[in-house]
């Protein structure tokens, strides 16, 4: 609590909030647990009642973001099966939080011996040091991957959201690995599916640039390097009207979430940076009436949304993952007593995160956009305009919620 007072002296007391760990603000999500304690996990609060849900919507995306499921990935051994502890009776949400936990079984704490004293270049367990005056050495605590699970777990109840809602797909996969970049006209974003994706170990939809992505990581890999590498993300059958203008546009929310993501260090939507080259005249999305009687864009340089609102075209954007900074060569560092020396990272780690990061890019785009459809509900449809603009926004009959007394 921080004390301070007003312009009559009186005295006030304002709560600080520092944590870091809480997302959202109508679908709110707080993670918890670190790499190497009893276990990780997030809560959901404010889930709408009378969802079916069970353990089994979550272990698809689990699987996909658990280490130790191909030799380009860390070779930590985890199942990642989660429980719901609570928030659901009879298989559907109550309204009340949801609690999902997932145990840590295979830790290996004296991995991580040499770095109790040594700082890991580019890690944050340097700044987590320097910020809180303690840290949690082993895996990265709060810092690790292993934190991401809380997030996968609840944008998957997101997801589901989503897609009863309104058939909205959130689609991610590997668009670059080092200095391989897929191009563009090899994906169709219209009709690429989620099988495509999965059909290899490092979830590039091309099979050519797959297996050329997966040897360029298997040769820093067997160096003890590592590489980075970008992730594209889809989002198809996006309703109509979802963000706010100036601070709150759907972009800014979206860059934030993809962001707060580990290894992180890039974000484009739409045209992105490609766009600076370009002059009004050929940037511009002309608009245009669909066979449907809808208003359609002709090209998609917008990526989806236009003064921070989406417009139902599709959103895509890139996210760019830094290098693994956990490697096991040497490098030169400094100790918490000041002290120059040299480090060679013992841990396990993933000698490129990106195929990993995919299901995570998707879960806090999920995590964004649950939220933002709230917030539309709350102050647009109370009181509607035009029922034909509104469209996205209304559910069809089979898909009205029935409230019972």
């Amino acid at each position: 609590m921080l004390e301070c007072c007003n312009s009559n002296g009186s005295l006030l007391l304002t709560e600080i909030q520092a944590s870091g760990s809480t997302f959202g603000t109508y679908f709110c999500v707080t993670t918890f647990g670190e790499s190497h304690g009893g276990g990780v996990g997030c809560v959901i609060a404010g889930c709408p009642p009378r969802l079916p849900l069970s353990e089994a919507d979550m272990l698809v995306d689990l699987d996909r973001r658990r280490p130790g499921q191909s030799r380009i990935t860390s070779s930590r051994e985890e199942t990642d099966t989660c429980k719901i502890a609570s928030g659901t009776a009879d298989g559907l949400t109550t309204g009340s939080p949801i609690k999902i936990e997932v145990p840590n079984t295979d830790q290996r704490g004296d991995d991580y011996s040499e770095m109790l004293l040594a700082y890991r270049p580019s890690h944050a367990v340097a700044t987590y040091g320097f910020k809180y005056g303690v840290r949690s050495v082993q895996g990265g605590g709060r810092s690790s991957a292993r934190e991401t699970i809380g997030r996968v777990a609840a944008g998957a109840v997101a997801k589901k959201i989503l897609k009863q809602y309104s058939g909205t797909e959130i689609i991610a996969y590997v668009s670059q690995v080092h200095n391989l970049v897929l191009p563009e006209d090899l994906v169709d974003h219209e009709t690429m599916t989620p099988d495509q994706i999965e059909s290899n170990i490092v979830r590039c939809p091309n099979p050519e640039y797959a297996e050329k992505m997966i040897s360029a990581i298997d040769a820093v890999r067997v160096k003890g390097d590592s590489v980075g590498g970008v992730v594209t993300c889809i989002v198809r059958n996006v309703p109509l009207g979802l963000g706010s203008p100036v601070f709150d546009k759907l972009e800014a929310e979206l860059a934030k979430a993809v962001m707060s993501i580990p290894a992180t260090m890039g974000f484009e939507f739409g045209s992105g940076f490609a766009g600076t080259f370009m002059t009004g005249s050929e940037h511009n999305d002309e608009f245009y009436i669909d066979e449907h009687g809808k208003i359609r864009t002709k090209t998609n340089r917008s990526g989806g949304i236009q003064g921070g609102i989406s417009n139902g075209e599709i959103i895509n954007m890139r996210i760019a993952f830094k290098p693994t900074p956990t490697i096991s060569r040497k490098q030169n560092t400094v100790t918490r007593d000041k002290r120059e020396t040299e480090l060679i990272a013992c841990g396990r780690r993933d000698p490129c995160v990106v195929p990993r990061g995919v299901p995570v890019v998707e879960a806090m785009v999920a995590l964004v956009l649950v939220d933002q459809l709230m917030a539309q509900y709350a102050q647009c449809v109370l009181f509607p305009i035009n029922p034909a603009l509104q469209e996205p926004l209304q559910l069809s009959k089979d898909k009205q919620l029935q409230v019972q007394f």
